[in-house]
Order: structure tokens, then C-alpha cells, then sequence
């Protein structure tokens, strides 16, 4: 089965054009299936190429899913055309006003991770968000600077500066192989990486119910479960395309930013030389079986997500 997408997005043609099924809504609307329906709060600067990242993974699954695109009320987006934002998104408070549910919420990384969670513009909307999933959201996952803010702001868990950009592909370890999130993973794999900031193995480990699930010993805890919450958090991307990283260096090179050459990214470290995708594979792993276990266990009523 597809993802539904509008067919003017530019993320229709662009998984098109790679082989994932897409369908337009009328053509879905013919096909007596109930859809998953996934909300993406998008937080990243460069909407289209986020919001196309997530639909290619949760779009390779033989469910069929419905895409609601959200953005936080009142900030404005400065890198996406104001007619992209008002044609394909929705502020929250107008989801939070229709009463709506969703089967599931991808809640992405924010480019803000040197500022306190609640000097953040809209903290206080986004803390509107996180609890609004526990009563209208049956499946939660944070990614990044998401994850951290969520996994915070139910627990308590702090956010570390670090003293240098972690920035590369780090080998992760499987810490939990009977994880159904898990299903089909090695034993270890690299993740790409890119950020300033750190949640601490020992801190979560202190939070009675959280469960580390992917961990490196150089980028430390990737992935844990919060069951209490229905939730997954993430500090790094899977989502990541190829060349995600390289845009975000040569970026940093043409500013003037210092920046070191993201490590085990290009074959042996040189960057004249194209990335290789060495996730690619377990992303779609790690987003299928998240899709197949909010199918597996979200109401077919949608009106009971959350009760």
C-alpha cells in the first residue's frame, strides 16, 4: 500500500521517481482501508527535504498512511516559500482545535539545541504539543533536538553541551534484539550524527521506565523507549539522504564555520570523494516496524486513540 500524499507536494515526485508508492487522495479515498494517519511536526528550517525524508521512510511499508503536515502556530518559516507552508501545513492550533487523533507523530530536530529548552520561542506551545499526544496521539517519536525536548519535559532529563560538534557516521550497538522495534537489525550499524548536545547514558539509566535500545560508545544512547508515554526518542538520523551531511558541511565551509570533516562519512575521510549510504537499510527498518507496531496495536476506532 501507498503513502497519500497530496500530488502537488514536491515530495509526490520525488518518491515517485524512487519507486515508493504514492497516492493521490482520491484514488485513495476508492480503497476501503482505514489509513494510518501520521502527523509530522516539522521543526526543521528546510521543510521540503525533511518532510520528503520522513514520507520516503514511512511511506515503504505495505500499510497505507495518511500525512498531516503540522507547524507550530505562531513561528514563521524564513527557508521554505510562504506558499508551500500555507498550502501543505496546518499551525497546531488548529489540529488542537479540531479534537482530531492520529496513530502516530514524528516530531523533528529543531537547529536551536545551544539554547535552554525554555528560552525556546515556542516552548511553551511545543509543551502543549507533548501533552496533547497522551490523550489524542497513540504513538509518539522524537527525533533529535524533538526527542530531547520530549524526553525532558516528561522526565526531567538534561541536555548537555558539548564541546565540539559530534558530526559523522558512529557505530551503534543493538541493545535490545528482541525489541520489536528492532526486528531485522545487526548487531551493530552506523547512524549519521550531527550535534552539539548530549543526553547522558547514566541520567536516563536514573529514570525508572526508560529503556535504551540503540547506544554508541562514541555518540553515546541513540534510541529509547518510553512505554508510560508511547513513545520513542532518537538523538540521531536515521533519516538522514546521502549527501545530508555533506550539504551541512560544505555549508559550514562556504560561512566560514569552523568544522571538522565529518568522521566515516566519505571513504577514507576525504571529502572530494561522494559519501557512502551505510543506514539506508536499517532506517527503513526502524520506521517500518514503528509503523507496523502502531498498526498492530492502535484502536480501529480512531476516536478511542488515547483513552
Amino acid at each position: 500500500m501507498p503513502i497519500k500524499l497530496p500530488s502537488s507536494l514536491p515530495a509526490f515526485d520525488v518518491l515517485t521517481r524512487e519507486g515508493v508508492m504514492v497516492m493521490e487522495e482520491g484514488r485513495a479515498a476508492e480503497q476501503e482501508i482505514r489509513p494510518l494517519r501520521i502527523g509530522l511536526l516539522n521543526l526543521m528550517p528546510r521543510k521540503i527535504q525533511t518532510e520528503t525524508q520522513f514520507a520516503r521512510l514511512i511511506g515503504a511499508t505495505p500499510l497505507q498512511i495518511e500525512l498531516s503536515l503540522i507547524r507550530m502556530s505562531e513561528h514563521q518559516a524564513r527557508n521554505t516559500a510562504a506558499e508551500h507552508m500555507e498550502t501543505f501545513y496546518r499551525p497546531f492550533c488548529d489540529v488542537l482545535a479540531s479534537g482530531e487523533k492520529f496513530d502516530g507523530l514524528i516530531i523533528t530536530g529543531a537547529p536551536i539545541e545551544h539554547l535552554p529548552f525554555d528560552q525556546v520561542t515556542y516552548w511553551d506551545e511545543l509543551k502543549q504539543v507533548f501533552d496533547w499526544t497522551q490523550t489524542h496521539v497513540h504513538s509518539t517519536f522524537g527525533v533529535c533536538w524533538g526527542g530531547m525536548a520530549m524526553i525532558n519535559h516528561f522526565h526531567g532529563v538534561k541536555k548537555h553541551l558539548l564541546d565540539h560538534k559530534l558530526f559523522g557516521c558512529f557505530r551503534h550497538t543493538n541493545l535490545a534484539p528482541s525489541s520489536p522495534y528492532l526486528r531485522g537489525f545487526s548487531d551493530d550499524f552506523v547512524i549519521p550524527v550531527s550535534r552539539w548536545t548530549e543526553m547522558r547514558q547514566e541520567e536516563i539509566d536514573a529514570v525508572a521506565g526508560l529503556v535504551t535500545l540503540l547506544g554508541s560508545e562514541q555518540a553515546g544512547p541513540c534510541l529509547v523507549e518510553d512505554t508510560a508515554h508511547r513513545a520513542l526518542y532518537i538523538f540521531n538520523h536515521f533519516e538522514y539522504d546521502s549527501d545530508t551531511l555533506k550539504q551541512e558541511y560544505d555549508r559550514d565551509i562556504a560561512n566560514g564555520t569552523p568544522i571538522n570533516v565529518p568522521q566515516n562519512y566519505y571513504p577514507d575521510d576525504d571529502p572530494s570523494r561522494p559519501p557512502l549510504n551505510r543506514w539506508r537499510s536499517h532506517a527503513h527498518l526502524l520506521y517500518g516496524n514503528w509503523i507496523n507496531e502502531i498498526y498492530q496495536s492502535t484502536p480501529f476506532d480512531p476516536s478511542l486513540i488515547g483513552t
